[in-house]
């Protein structure tokens, strides 16, 4: 299945039935009245977060939503049926944006969570609901109101506890295999991984989520390489995991600083997160350019980087147990920052 997180799609609610013009005309019923009956609501349009899906990829090939019409009164008094809904199903994480592209209206986030995206049309009078003691016999009724319709976007973020951020090539598809079921793919070129992954990691009885996205260059925030697109996906997370390879020619600091660069020029707080920092391919190191490298990038950092090896798994339970504290602590913080009841104490 394709990776799709992003779509343009048109929405329409259901146009209100129109109400009918009726007359009773039965042979033993004197006088009989207007009868007719009151038009069907159109249908509405839904959002629903459902479990089982990672992508939008339903929504590349069907770009079209429309709910369905009313029915019309009838005689008899009769009103017509309602129009049938349309749901939208959408993987947690999805946002709904209006047709700027920038505008938020919803952020589903949790499964089984639902929007009332548009209401249909309100239904038209029939004729029975203008009789009135000076019109008796009223022969004439109201038109069904139109639905709403508008082109929206879907915009997929990824919820996860922890991202994995770094130059191509740094080792964080590696990284993700090591650790989790994830089979991403690994490949000696850049730009080998193409969308993002997730993985599930468990270690000492603890388990996190793992996203993986595709590497940032220079300039990615200009557009340059693959793009800052997929940096929506780790904007939801905790804690960010930093690879820096240790093995490649150029000097780890400033592989540090051009992502640092790229986090700062995206924004959304990426750049205020949690940051652990790994000088990683520690097996393909001499203990002397192990030692140089790890300097180097501690003074870029402003941290002691850990030192790992996906290959020989030298410090991955490690690297681990720091995302796991990072995510707690995250979470403490977050519980200290809300007031119990939201009313703040009074004192004398």
């Amino acid at each position: 299945m394709k990776f799709l997180d992003q779509a343009k799609i048109f929405v329409k609610s259901g146009d209100g039935g129109a109400g009918s013009v009726s007359f009773r005309r039965e042979k033993y019923v004197a006088e009989g009245g207007p009868d007719g009956g009151d038009g069907g609501r159109g249908g509405d349009v839904w959002v629903e977060c459902v479990d089982g899906l990672n992508t939008l990829i339903d929504y590349r090939y069907a770009q079209h939503y429309k709910a369905k019409i009313g029915m019309h009164g009838m005689g008899r008094n009769r009103t017509g049926a309602k129009g049938d809904d349309v749901v939208l199903r959408v993987p947690v994480g999805t946002q709904i944006l209006e047709e700027d592209n920038e505008t938020v209206q919803a952020d589903m986030t949790e499964i089984g969570q639902r929007l009332l995206l548009m209401k249909g049309g309100n239904g038209g009078f029939g004729n029975a609901h203008f009789k009135s003691s000076t019109n008796q016999a009223p022969r004439h009724a109201n038109p069904g109101l139109e639905g709403e319709e508008k082109w929206i976007w879907l915009r997929l973020k990824l919820i996860a506890d922890a991202g994995l951020v770094g130059l191509p090539n740094a080792g964080k598809s590696t990284f993700l295999s090591a650790v989790s079921a994830a089979r991403p793919k690994i490949a000696d070129y850049p730009f080998t991984t193409l969308h993002p992954n997730l993985g599930v990691c468990e270690l000492d009885n603890r388990g996190f989520v793992l996203a993986d996205i595709p590497g940032l260059i220079r300039g990615a925030h200009e557009g340059h390489g693959l793009g800052d697109r997929f940096l929506g996906h780790v904007e939801r997370t905790r804690v960010l995991l930093h690879l820096v390879d240790g093995s490649g020619e150029e000097d780890p600091a400033d592989s540090y600083r051009t992502i640092r660069g790229e986090l700062e020029a995206y924004g959304h707080g990426l750049d205020e997160k949690a940051e652990i920092v790994c000088l990683s391919k520690a097996d393909a190191l001499t203990d002397e350019l192990r030692e140089e490298r790890f300097k180097s990038l501690e003074e870029a950092c402003g941290q002691k980087p850990l030192i790992i090896s996906s290959a020989s798994g030298e410090n991955i339970d490690t690297a681990q147990r720091m995302i796991i504290r990072a995510i707690d602590k995250d979470k403490q913080d977050e519980a200290n920052s809300i007031p119990s009841d939201g009313i703040e104490e009074w004192r004398p």
